[in-house]
């Protein structure tokens, strides 16, 4: 079975690719596909891997669906395509990123591959979705196949930046060694969570500052 995608995480990632999971969830995507929409379009839904090499991640973002509505989904989670509107969890991503930091956006498009290629793997827990029903490619093999991606980055990588916003994406890192990484944890930036504890967070400063002291470049967010 041939599946493209980038080939540092092809390689890492092989044996999955040979697992009867993935064999099952790869004809089930393919089905999908020919029967109705499904975003994000087939080319994107390894787009986070393909901008971000295994070598080159320096943090993840979990996010947990792609976006479901028409024109949305790019591949990486909170991001859309350029000249869509950001939605309102992405809109206050970008309100906490101008209030941590201190300065005003440069860049307001809600593409956010500006951040994927300085290493940021903005990475979904489920990488297709179904037009306008959120979650209905959830228990399909998708968790599986990126729960294999975070194990990888937490046992073979060290002093990573893991941002997990919301329950869904803290227990989905419930098993990243801590001892080696920096995990930020905080409310979803929903609107129905973001006056909870998301805002005023502070996770873009404080990654920049611990990439810092172990000597990589900082992001920039802005």
């Amino acid at each position: 079975m041939e599946i493209r995608i980038e080939q540092s995480w092809k390689e890492k990632l092989k044996e999955e690719f040979e697992k009867p999971y993935f064999k099952t969830l790869i004809s089930f995507v393919k089905d999908a596909y020919t029967k109705g929409s499904v975003y994000p379009h087939p080319k994107n839904i390894f787009r986070a891997f393909d901008l971000c090499p295994f070598g080159a991640v320096k943090v993840v973002i979990l996010g947990q669906d792609p976006y479901h509505g028409e024109g949305q989904a790019n591949g990486l989670s909170f991001a859309v395509e350029e000249g869509v509107r950001p939605p309102p969890s992405l809109q206050n991503i970008f309100k906490e990123i101008q209030s941590d930091i201190g300065k005003p956006l440069v860049h307001t498009n809600g593409d956010l591959s500006r951040w994927a290629t300085q290493g940021v793997l903005l990475l979904n827990a489920t990488l297709t979705v179904q037009a306008n029903t959120a979650g209905s490619h959830q228990g399909k093999g998708w968790e599986e196949f990126t729960d294999a991606a975070i194990k990888l980055l937490s046992e073979e990588r060290e002093h990573l930046v893991f941002i997990l916003w919301g329950n869904y994406a803290k227990a989905k890192g419930a098993h990243i060694d801590r001892t080696k990484h920096l995990v930020i944890e905080s409310p979803h930036p929903s609107p129905f969570s973001a006056f909870s504890g998301f805002f005023g967070s502070k996770p873009f400063s404080k990654t920049n500052t611990y990439l810092m002291v172990k000597g990589h470049a900082p992001i920039d967010w802005l």
